[in-house]
């Protein structure tokens, strides 16, 4: 069965989701220890958070950049993110979604959050014919984010490690079996609907 191409695919549970970010040791640490992030965490800066985990890998190098040698697991309420998925306004301007640009660069400035879409990763970080969610949180829903909606954190930089180890010793097959399990999200339609670059009015999906 092809995948679709625009998916939020993410370990959750009943109550909760899981997304990946990745700090400095100076940000990382305490957030681990502490289970919520720190006062020095800028709670009026966009935040980006990703339910993939290959493609957070893409972003960090495996923990190896400077600045993101830390990678989280951050374990938030779905009530939180489908909150975050209601206010959210698409990062760039949709054909079909918006009547035109101008109308979308005022949806832009008023939503707390922002969407985008960016091809999801194999183990070898290659890009892959379908995309994966990445979500903007600023003003309130940055601040819901740290101070409410964040009810566990993970330091997953080991795994990081050893999923590479693994990749770059061309053992494929056991990284595979470390990967964080990603199942489709169940979201309403009505949640995706204005998100979903593309695929309104029966046209087919579009990078």
């Amino acid at each position: 069965m092809e995948e679709p191409h625009h998916r939020i695919r993410a370990r959750h549970t009943a109550s909760t989701i899981t997304v990946y970010q990745a700090y400095s040791p100076e940000i990382g640490l305490p957030a681990i220890r502490d289970g919520r992030f720190p006062a020095a965490w800028k709670r009026d800066r966009m935040t980006w958070i990703k339910p993939s985990f290959l493609w957070m890998m893409y972003r960090c190098g495996w923990g190896s950049k400077e600045g993101q040698e830390t990678v989280l697991a951050v374990e938030i309420t779905r009530d939180g993110f489908d909150w975050a998925l209601r206010h959210a306004c698409l990062s760039g301007y949709a054909r079909g979604v918006h009547p035109d640009r101008a109308t979308w660069q005022r949806q832009l400035k008023r939503s707390p959050a922002r969407v985008q879409w960016d091809p999801e990763r194999d183990l070898h970080l290659r890009p892959v014919p379908y995309r994966s969610l990445q979500l903007g949180l600023s003003g309130e829903a940055a601040r819901r984010y740290a101070d409410e909606w964040t009810v566990g954190i993970r330091d997953v930089t080991p795994l990081a490690h050893e999923i590479h180890a693994l990749v770059s010793g061309g053992d494929l097959g056991s990284a595979a079996r470390l990967l964080p399990q990603e199942r489709p999200y169940p979201v309403a339609a009505e949640l995706l609907d204005h998100l979903r670059p593309g695929e309104q009015a029966g046209r087919p999906a579009v990078g």
